[in-house]
């Protein structure tokens, strides 16, 4: 991967990682196209570093005041019984607790089908019905969903609903985001609800990924057609600084506009993956055809 290709593919996942289309589907079907080959999830999982602390960048005094007031709770400031700690007089300090319940969902599946998701998962034929089944679904939801809820009205089941949800973006062609705003309009949410909490939710399990994956590179031989090390940096910090730019425009564009443009986008992206996978440009599990 050469720096070029590795700006591109820092672009794709800035531009996509937090929008309903799947940024895994895109590092997946670009890095195919312009590279020797499938970037690989632990490409994926570590450019995603760069976007998440877009993240913390952007929602960093709602951040400070969530872990300010869950270390309050905890260490007895309203109270030593159980109720107190898990938050009772304290909405931010419920919220982290909601943010630990959702994230367990997808470090259990992610350890458990560790094999699969840098496998079988990848197979562009899968990304492209992802893509069609996850944009009919926030399609639906997106029309039919009462959109009345705040995240005042969390609840433990709620948040195990939406963690469920993440969990489902293992595969390339769901997205993140895409599954956790779906499952948010599911249980009637406002779009602008469901959004925080998908970007909140994201970052244990996405840094959490990210490093692992780091961290596991460093200590590990890496396959012959692993992106270089400076590709990799070079792609993660264009990620971080396009990304955030995008979180402001999303947010702001969802507060007026219907999910709509995002449905016909990935069942417009999973048809034209298909073609080319019937066409031979494109392998289900390598890279392009010349």
């Amino acid at each position: 991967m050469n720096a070029w290709e590795a700006i591109v593919l820092g672009l794709v996942q800035g531009l996509t990682e937090f929008l309903p289309i799947s940024s895994s589907a895109h590092l997946r079907i670009v890095g195919s196209l312009i590279t020797d080959g499938d970037p690989g999830a632990a490409f994926t999982a570590i450019t995603q570093i760069g976007t998440e602390t877009a993240v913390i960048l952007y929602y960093r005094r709602t951040i400070r005041d969530i872990l300010v007031d869950w270390w309050k709770a905890l260490r007895g400031d309203d109270g030593t019984d159980r109720a107190a700690r898990f938050g009772k007089y304290r909405q931010n300090a419920r919220m982290a607790w909601y943010i630990a319940l959702g994230s367990v969902p997808i470090v259990v599946l992610g350890l458990l089908l560790q094999g699969w998701i840098e496998t079988s998962f990848r197979n562009l034929w899968l990304t492209a019905l992802m893509l069609t089944v996850f944009a009919l679904l926030l399609g639906w939801f997106d029309h039919v969903g009462e959109r009345r809820r705040t995240l005042d009205e969390l609840t433990p089941r709620r948040a195990l609903g939406f963690g469920l949800a993440q969990s489902l973006a293992l595969v390339p062609g769901v997205s993140r985001s895409g599954a956790t705003i779906t499952a948010g309009l599911a249980m009637g949410f406002t779009r602008k609800a469901a959004a925080d909490y998908a970007f909140l939710l994201a970052i244990p399990a996405v840094m959490g990924s990210g490093f692992f994956q780091l961290f596991r590179s460093l200590s590990d031989t890496p396959p012959a057609n692993a992106p270089s090390w400076g590709g990799t940096i070079i792609a993660t910090l264009v990620a971080f600084a396009v990304g955030y730019v995008v979180i402001i425009g999303f947010l702001k564009l969802i507060s007026t506009h219907s999910y709509k443009g995002f449905v016909v986008y990935r069942i417009v992206l999973a048809a034209i993956v298909a073609v080319l996978l019937l066409v031979g440009v494109l392998t289900p599990l390598g890279g392009y055809i010349v």
